[in-house]
C-alpha cells in the first residue's frame, strides 16, 4: 500500500485529536473566536462548546475509515484547516498582537503559525488524494507500508511536528512617540498607569479589531455613551468639537450595542468602536455612562477613566495641555 495513503490520514489524524485535546484542557471563549475574525453569525456560545467534539469525531473518522468514507472526511479536514489558515491570514494581516487557541493554549498569531496553518492544510489535501486506497473500514489504521517507504512518513510527521512546536514570538514593536499622560479630573495622587486590556472591538463597518493593537496606531479617547444616557446627549454633541480640538488623537465613541442592532454608529472616521460583550469596562473598570478613558500608543493607558459631562470636559483640557502645554482655547 503507497505510503502517502497511511502516513498522511494518519498525521492528519493525530493533529486533529491533539488540536481537540488542547481545547479540552484549554477551552477558547467567544472573544478570542472574535479576535481571530470568525464570522459573526459562528460566535455561538453552543458551537464553541462542540468544537473540539468535532476536531476529535473528524480525527478520528480521518484514521479508522477508508475508501469513499475516508475521502469525505479528509475533504471536510481540507475545508477546516483552509478555513483556520484563512483566518490566520486575515490575522496577520489585520494586526500584530492576536493570539489564538489554536491547540488549546492561547498563542501570539504570527507568521509561523501562517506557515503551520498552510502546512496542515498541504497535509490534509495530500490525505485527501490518498486515502481512497485504504480499507473502507479500519482505513489507514490497518493499513500497512513496509520498507523504506515509511521513512517518506517519518519526514513528513517530522515536518509537522516541526511546524506546530516552532517557537511563535510575538512581532517586535515599532518605535513609538511617548503618549500624553493625564490623570482623572480633579485626581491630586500619581496616576497609575495600566496595560489597555487586548480585547476584541467592532468599527461600525463590522470589521473585530484588537483594542490595543488599534489604539498603537494613533492614541484614542474613548466615549463611552449609551443612546438611552440623558447625560450621554451633551458629550455626544461636544465630540466633533473635542475631534477638531485634539487632531493627533482619536476621539471614538464607544458603545453597548453591536453596529447592526444600533441606531448610534459613525461609519466616518474615526469609527465609533461596538463592544456589545462589554469586554472594555470588564477589563478597565465597570463604569456608567457617560465615561471617558485616554488609550496610549505604548499599550497603557494615559489617562482617565473619567465620568460625567463636566469631567470628561476639564479631561480634554487635560489632554490637550499635555501635548500642548496650555489649556485650550474657550470656546
Amino acid at each position: 500500500m503507497p505510503v502517502l495513503s497511511v502516513a498522511f490520514p494518519l498525521i492528519l489524524a493525530a493533529v486533529l485529536i491533539a488540536s481537540a485535546i488542547g481545547k479540552f484542557r484549554h477551552p477558547d471563549d467567544i472573544s478570542g473566536w472574535a479576535e481571530i475574525g470568525v464570522p459573526r453569525p459562528l460566535r455561538q456560545e453552543w458551537l464553541r462548546r462542540l468544537h473540539p467534539w468535532g476536531e476529535l469525531v473528524l480525527g478520528v473518522a480521518v484514521a479508522v475509515l477508508g475508501s469513499v468514507l475516508g475521502v469525505i472526511a479528509a475533504i471536510i479536514a481540507v475545508l477546516l484547516m483552509g478555513a483556520y489558515t484563512w483566518l490566520v491570514v486575515r490575522t496577520v494581516m489585520r494586526t500584530d498582537d492576536a493570539s489564538c487557541a489554536c491547540f488549546g493554549a492561547r498563542k501570539p498569531v504570527t507568521r509561523v503559525t501562517v506557515v503551520r496553518n498552510v502546512w496542515l492544510t498541504v497535509v490534509a489535501i495530500v490525505a485527501a488524494a490518498t486515502v481512497w486506497a485504504t480499507p473502507l473500514f479500519g482505513g489507514a489504521l490497518v493499513g500497512g507500508v513496509l520498507g523504506w517507504q515509511w521513512l517518506i512518513g517519518l519526514a513528513a510527521a517530522a515536518a509537522t511536528a516541526a511546524v506546530i512546536l516552532w517557537p511563535e514570538g510575538a512581532a517586535p514593536s515599532p518605535e513609538r512617540t511617548e503618549p500624553p499622560v493625564v490623570s482623572g479630573a480633579g485626581d491630586d495622587l500619581e496616576y497609575i498607569r495600566t496595560r489597555t486590556p487586548a480585547v476584541p472591538v467592532s468599527t461600525a463597518d463590522g470589521t473585530v479589531h484588537n483594542l490595543r493593537s488599534l489604539a498603537a496606531q494613533k492614541p484614542i479617547v474613548l466615549l463611552a455613551v449609551s443612546p438611552t444616557c440623558g447625560a450621554c446627549e451633551a458629550v455626544i454633541a461636544r465630540a466633533p468639537e473635542w475631534r477638531r480640538l485634539l487632531p493627533e488623537v482619536d476621539v471614538r465613541m464607544l458603545l453597548r450595542t453591536a453596529p447592526e442592532q444600533g441606531t448610534m454608529m459613525e461609519l466616518d472616521e474615526p469609527q465609533s468602536l461596538h463592544d456589545p460583550e462589554g469586554y472594555v469596562s470588564g477589563s478597565i473598570q465597570d463604569w456608567p455612562t457617560p465615561t471617558a478613558v485616554l488609550l496610549g500608543m505604548d499599550g497603557m493607558l494615559a489617562g482617565g477613566p473619567v465620568v460625567g459631562v463636566d469631567d470628561i470636559s476639564e479631561f480634554i483640557g487635560d489632554v490637550y495641555e499635555s501635548l500642548h502645554g496650555e489649556r485650550p482655547p474657550a470656546s
